[in-house]
């Protein structure tokens, strides 16, 4: 061991009874059950549904309330209990609306009080105190720790109980207090959050997801496509800012880009107004019960087309300039005979409707306008400023990553690019060949390195950001095409299919999937595979574990969009000390239906994996670190006092 570093551990344990100390808490730690991590994926902006399922833990919550509770309580009085926990503050004011009585009040909060306390306790019981007071209401410390750690068997004590109590109550704090305290509950209940990628596009508040995680007391992400293509306009791809304006104009959620992140729309407009007219296709997919005028429908019609056609031009210079994208049928302005309003793509040609091609020079199609070219680059300059949006940005970097090893799983939004026989597919980049593992890593570092420099906008980097969202070997887009054109202007259904990768059939292979582990070196006996980005249609049948448990699949459509065919409105998993238990949601309706009628949007719980053995935090990625501490600490002691 390096004697610098242990002068340097020194200074902060600089007696040989502050490293045992030290090495006893640890090795204590390490032997409680491990904490329970919870699991989503591809919340695409709702923001609603969302909260509820953070809040109520995905069923914990409730969970724990019966555990304690049911023997004593009627099912109306836990659900009621649990819409306290989840939205305090609304149903306290439910509650005082009910109860005018004051002595009534007092009694329900000193009940309250008790029983949140109680809850409290028993979903604190595998945590240490040091970790139970990090998690409690900071104002109110001193005293929950009065109340949950009451030891008198002399009654002695009691009135110095009560007087805490009556004091809360008659002072006004009772409302905080239980406030903080439901807070403190939900937060017992996951000890850590995995967002499996996709928070932005199609629904209305990526934004408000993004201030929860960044305050979330523990989290990671694995990106999402979506989540790229975010990142990609931050750090300079003008491709990537078309595509995002484009999916936000389809999907009738331009505020998020004019208001939510301050990003000045007007130069588009004025463009779009120009050169565009009504266009059926490009008509905005309405939110429900979000009601727009024909004028802004009119309007934001127009920007769609403006923007696509942008990002179509924008399209062609790369795919031209990274012959190894393998992209050259895609250059389809290029292929469209303009005076017969005709394609031809892979040997067939197809008539074209409701065309917007009025900016296109057909001698030179990929060309900007001048007036195009300066628009982006005044939205670029605006979304490079949004103070807002360096802030979601630069945390989406620094807690993401696009797969993540974990406890002996493997996190990934998309999928493994494979051939046909199971192998990893292969992508050459400039000089070099990659697959697997080695692929996904230096997509991340190309990523990375083009957040990091903002300024090339042209380099290899920036251009692999767009390939990520769109490539036929991106782990994250996992299709060999993106028929995005083809759905605008042309009316057979069969030119607009996307082929999936192999890998999402051969994924209901265990041998595939212990295969996978492998390659990310980890475990087949006891690891899994964790995906989302692929909707299981549940109402068609399809089942989210496959190949006999190794792959799970957690994107059941929380976005609105896909809830149709999915026939549910999400997946979460839930992996605890004794195992994992996938969760179907139904479809969220409001917070106020949970308040009034205490329902929830759980299904079925279903168990995906039991071990054999209460699972200790030694044995997880926190254990680790806390292993090597206690080593370090050992080798200290050896080093200052054991010579």
């Amino acid at each position: 061991m390096d004697e610098q570093f242990l002068d340097l551990l020194a200074q902060k344990y600089d007696t040989e009874e502050k490293i045992i100390t030290e090495i006893i808490n640890l090795e204590a730690i390490s032997n409680l059950p491990k904490g329970t991590e919870h699991f989503v994926s591809d919340l695409h902006g709702e923001f609603q549904a969302f909260q509820h399922v953070l809040r109520n833990g995905s069923g914990t919550v409730k969970e724990k309330i019966k555990e304690l509770f049911r023997e004593v309580w009627t099912d109306q009085e836990i659900n009621d209990f649990a819409a306290l926990v989840y939205y305090p503050e609304e149903k306290i004011q439910q509650v005082i609306g009910e109860l005018s009585n004051k002595q009534a009040l007092n009694q329900w909060y000193r009940q309250t009080i008790e029983h949140m306390l109680k809850l409290i306790s028993y979903a604190s019981s595998k945590y240490t105190r040091s970790k139970l007071r990090k998690a409690l209401p900071e104002q109110y410390v001193y005293i929950v720790e009065e109340l949950l750690y009451k030891t008198d068997s002399t009654n002695n004590k009691d009135p110095y109980y009560e007087e805490i109590y009556r004091q809360i109550i008659s002072l006004g704090q009772a409302d905080k207090l239980i406030i903080g305290l439901a807070y403190t509950t939900q937060r017992l209940v996951v000890d850590h959050l995995h967002v499996v990628g996709d928070i932005y596009d199609r629904g209305p508040d990526p934004d408000k997801i993004m201030d929860t995680l960044i305050n979330y007391h523990s989290v990671d992400i694995q990106w999402g496509n979506h989540d790229v293509l975010w990142i990609g306009a931050y750090a300079g791809s003008l491709v990537c800012l078309a595509n995002i304006i484009r999916i936000c104009a389809r999907y009738d959620n331009l505020d998020i880009i004019e208001d939510v992140y301050g990003i000045n729309l007007r130069p588009l407009l004025n463009l779009a107004e120009k050169y565009y007219e009504d266009n059926l296709p490009f008509r905005p997919k309405l939110q429900t019960g979000h009601n727009v005028s024909e004028q802004e429908t009119l309007q934001i019609t127009k920007i769609h087309q403006a923007i696509a056609m942008i990002q179509f031009k924008l399209e062609s210079p790369i795919i031209k300039r990274r012959p190894y994208f393998n992209m050259s049928e895609r250059l389809l302005l290029e292929q469209i005979d303009y005076d017969k309003n005709e394609i031809k793509i892979c040997g067939k040609t197809y008539k074209l409707e409701n065309t917007c091609f009025t900016t296109v020079n057909p001698q030179m199609p990929e060309q900007l306008l001048e007036e195009e070219r300066q628009v982006m680059e005044k939205l670029l300059f605006s979304v490079q400023h949004s103070e807002k949006l360096a802030r979601h940005m630069n945390f989406l970097m620094k807690k993401g990553s696009l797969y993540l090893k974990y406890n002996g799983n493997l996190l990934i939004h998309g999928c493994i690019p494979m051939d046909e026989e199971g192998n990893m597919e292969e992508m050459q980049i400039e000089d070099k060949t990659y697959a697997g593992r080695q692929l996904l890593d230096v997509f991340e570092d190309y990523l990375r390195y083009a957040f990091a420099h903002p300024e090339e906008t042209e380099d290899l980097a920036t251009d692999m950001v767009w390939y990520i969202w769109t490539g036929e070997c991106s782990s994250l887009f996992g299709k060999r095409e993106m028929t995005t054109f083809e759905r605008y202007f042309i009316q057979e259904k069969e030119a607009h299919k996307e082929k999936k990768n192999p890998y999402y059939h051969l994924r209901e292979n265990e041998e595939i999937c212990r295969r996978i582990l492998q390659e990310f070196d980890l475990n087949p006996d006891h690891g899994h595979v964790i995906n989302g980005h692929t909707p299981v249609k549940e109402i068609s049948g399809e089942s989210p574990v496959k190949a006999n448990g190794k792959m799970i699949v957690i994107d059941g459509g929380f976005s609105k969009a896909y809830q149709s065919t999915t026939g549910i409105a999400g997946y979460t998993l839930l992996y605890n000390s004794f195992g994992m238990q996938l969760v179907a949601h139904q479809k969220f309706n409001s917070k106020e239906d949970v308040l009034c009628n205490g329902t929830d949007v759980l299904s079925v719980k279903r168990l995906v994996d039991k071990e054999l053995e209460r699972k200790l935090v030694k044995e997880t990625n926190v254990g680790e670190k806390l292993l090597r501490k206690i080593s370090n600490l050992k080798d200290l002691l050896d080093y200052r006092y054991m010579k």
